[in-house]
């Protein structure tokens, strides 16, 4: 992977590990007691970017600073609290621990700072929705607002919503550096695997920073 984080060596290095455990993560399952219908996909046409930057413009970029809350008025997602998930003993991340909360893999850059931060959540729990289960609804052009402990918002727009099957999750397109402060809302989708007790797809929502307040 080409290396366009040189002024945060560390944080590249530490998403360059990360990657395979989240990968892991993602052929493995969303975790969780999963609902028997199928998760929804995403609506015809969600995979259309959205209008791209001016050639030449430079996004703004934000100092590190926690996420406390997540906001997507499309869905009417208002989430407080969001917790850190690193990695467990065995490499792969680990995932809220219920329906209602957001985590934020402190592995990646924290919302807002240059490269792609990762907010993941459950579709469903316990046979009811989970705070990511409209996630596949959002178009290019909805804005994911996230509050951070600085006293500061940020607000990203989305590029394109995509569903993949976990045995062919695209890591590199989704982790790999990036060279503006983006975002990536992860969870589950597709068909429920009955068997595994897990969803055979994953919902990825890609959005980059427009404005800070």
């Amino acid at each position: 992977m080409p290396d366009r984080t040189h002024h945060h060596p560390r944080r590249a290095a530490r998403r360059l590990a990360g990657m395979v455990a989240l990968t892991l993560l993602l052929l493995a399952g969303c975790g969780g007691t999963v609902d028997p219908d199928p998760a929804p996909s995403p609506a015809p046409g969600a995979t259309v970017d959205a209008a791209a930057a001016a050639p030449g413009s430079v996004r703004p970029v934000l100092a590190a600073s926690h996420p406390d809350r997540l906001r997507i008025p499309a869905i009417d997602v208002d989430a407080g609290g969001l917790i850190d998930l690193g990695l467990q003993a065995d490499r792969t991340m680990e995932v809220p621990a219920d329906g209602t909360t957001v985590g934020w893999y402190t592995q990646s850059p924290s919302p807002g700072e240059r490269g792609p931060a990762v907010l993941a959540a459950h579709v469903d729990w316990n046979h009811e929705k989970g705070v990511f289960f409209d996630l596949h609804r959002l178009e290019p052009g909805d804005d994911v607002i996230v509050d951070r402990a600085d006293g500061s918002s940020a607000t990203f727009e989305v590029q394109r919503v995509a569903q993949y099957p976990k045995d062919r999750f695209p890591a590199q397109e989704v982790y790999g550096d990036v060279p503006g402060a983006e975002l990536r809302l992860i969870t589950c989708g597709g068909d429920l695997d009955r068997e595994a007790r897990s969803y055979r797809d994953n919902i990825v929502v890609y959005a980059a920073l427009v404005s800070s307040a």
